[in-house]
Parts: C-alpha cells; structure tokens; sequence
C-alpha cells in the first residue's frame, strides 16, 4: 500500500520502538478508531519480540534477539508500549516489568479479565516428538505441571475473580487459542502442542476445572493471535473435545497482516475437532452486542485490505450465547 515499515530493520532500541509505533499511529483510520472508542489493551509477542516468553527470546544465538541482554531489550519494548497505548498509570512500566493482567468490571453485567500469556509464560513449546510418544496428542515434556503460560500469580488472581465473580457474563480478554485444537488431519491421531494454550495443558485444566466447579456457563474467551477466525466451544478437558462444552471461544481475526490471500470459510465441526463452529480468514474483527440474557457475536469482514473500492464491510457470520448455557451457536 505505498507504506514499508520503518525502520526497515528488526527492532531493538528505545528509537526503533517508538519510530515503529509512530508509523502505525500515523494511520488516520486507527486514529478515528482510538478518536470514537475506548479500549482495553493487552498485548502478546511482537510488541517486543517474535515468540519471546518471559526473560528469553526466541533465539537466544541470534545477536538481534538478544542486544546486548534480552531484560534490556524487553525493558525498551515495554516503555514504548506504554508510551503509545491508552494505559493507566498502574501500568507504568518499571525495566522489563509491566503489570498488564488486570480485573475490570461493567456494572453487573460483564467482569473482565485481562489476561497476560506472554510476559510469565515457560519458555517454548515442547519439542517435536513421534507419534507413539505423545500422550493423549500431547508430548510428554508438554505434560509438565510446572509448565506455565501465565505464571502462578496471575492465575491464582484469574481463578479467585472467576470463583468470586457475580456478574452475568465473564470475559477473558486473551492473547492465544484456549481450546484445544487438533492439527492432525487424521481422524485416528491427535496433535496438540505449540505457542496457544495447548502447550500447557496442565495449567490450562486447572482454568478449566475452576469454571466447571462453579458451572460458569457464562464464561467467554476472546482471542486472537493466529490472524484467521475461529470459533470454539470450550470443552472441559482436552481429552473429550465432543463433551458437553463449559466456556465458549471467540477468535478474531487480523485487521491486515499478510495482506490479501485466496478467501476460505468453514462453518461447523470435523472428525478431528467437533467443537469448531467456524473457520475462516477473511481480515476484519468482531463486534459482540451483550445483553443481561445474550451474548451476539457478529464476524464483520472485508474481501480486500488492499482496494478501496472493494464492496465494504459485511457479516460473514453470527453466533449467540444464550446466559447460563454454555457454547454457541450460528443464527
């Protein structure tokens, strides 16, 4: 579209952060957007640095991941980000710390929870192993109980709000895929692991089991993460993806990233994950209408991010999630 990147390299010091985020800030659509609405902000990986978890980046031998340390570099990053976001003054960074993982509530109706699966999370995904090892689609090493996307603090603070909790719906405002997902196309073999929840399943159940044990059917996760959109009853394990679903999972898609590519939507489940209500990827976002009895998810998108004349936006699909009733459903 007429707009390279600037600087024209990785980032790393305080300079490339803040000229990057200028750039993107020059864009007189987003500045409508932050002009007309108020946000709530979390963030995920590139903000600092592709596929980082907690003190270490993706790859420790790749000088322009780790100038001259990786805390000092997550330090500039998380300045930046402060600088150029609508945050509030709790989150002031301090070095390479920022307390983003946050409670907020709407009146009775919706409780909040901010979620940070970046800044504390275990490092990696497990490595690759052979099919006769994995356990239930799962590498041993991803069984770990020690493994953790959201560091122990953060998710004792998430399961007390989510026990206590007396609003109509809670919402977990959330960086990568929470359900799990079989990418195995064989029907007869499973495959879970990677950067989303499902590379720490063990943390991931003990979330799961909370919302089962108080029967908070009116638990939604919102994601996004993977630029494509997806839809996902949540079941209450990883083991009976067709169980009775106990949360339900919104992915929005990318507003641009990657440009214009051959469009494809899938409506409803298959053999390898009978939970999944959609999956597409068009660009776009989602707009949810909540109501003390309904939860509407509408999947706005467009054909094109590169042509302006290219019909506008549109309802790809819409979901509802009746209050009380876990899972959704397309109307």
């Amino acid at each position: 579209m007429g707009r390279p990147h600037l600087p024209d390299h990785e980032i790393t010091s305080i300079d490339d952060y803040r000229i990057r985020y200028a750039l993107y800030k020059s864009d007189p659509h987003l500045q409508a957007v932050h002009a007309r609405f108020p946000w709530i902000m979390t963030w995920d990986d590139h903000e600092t640095e592709n596929d980082y978890a907690g003190f270490l980046p993706e790859n420790a031998a790749d000088p322009a991941d780790n100038q001259p340390d990786f805390a000092s570099r997550r330090a500039r990053a998380y300045q930046a980000y402060y600088e150029h976001m609508p945050l509030r003054s709790e989150q002031v960074p301090a070095g390479p710390y920022l307390q983003l993982y946050r409670q907020l509530s709407l009146g009775a109706l919706l409780q909040v929870q901010v979620l940070d699966t970046r800044q504390y999370r275990t490092h990696g995904a497990p490595a690759a192993c052979a099919l006769a090892e994995r356990v239930n689609g799962h590498c041993p090493t991803a069984l770990d109980p020690t493994r953790s996307i959201e560091g122990a603090a953060q998710q004792a603070r998430l399961i007390d709000g989510l026990s206590t909790s007396t609003a109509r719906w809670n919402l977990l405002a959330n960086q990568v895929p929470f359900a799990p997902n079989d990418t195995n196309a064989d029907p007869l073999i499973r495959t879970f692991g990677g950067e989303k929840w499902d590379g720490c399943p063990a943390d991931r159940q003990k979330v799961l089991d909370a919302i089962a044990a108080r029967g908070l059917g009116n638990t939604v996760v919102i994601t996004g993460d993977v630029h494509a959109n997806f839809v996902r009853n949540v079941p209450p394990d990883h083991i009976q993806l067709d169980a009775e679903p106990i949360a339900t999972e919104f992915i929005g898609t990318s507003i641009s990233t990657g440009g214009d590519r051959t469009l494809s939507t899938v409506l409803g489940g298959n053999a390898n994950n009978p939970h999944l209500r959609l999956s597409d990827n068009h660009h776009g976002y989602v707009r949810y209408t909540v109501t003390p009895e309904l939860w509407r998810a509408d999947y706005r998108v467009v054909p094109s991010v590169l042509q302006s004349d290219d019909g506008g936006i549109s309802t790809l699909a819409s979901f509802v999630v009746e209050q009380g009733k876990a899972g959704t459903e397309q109307i």
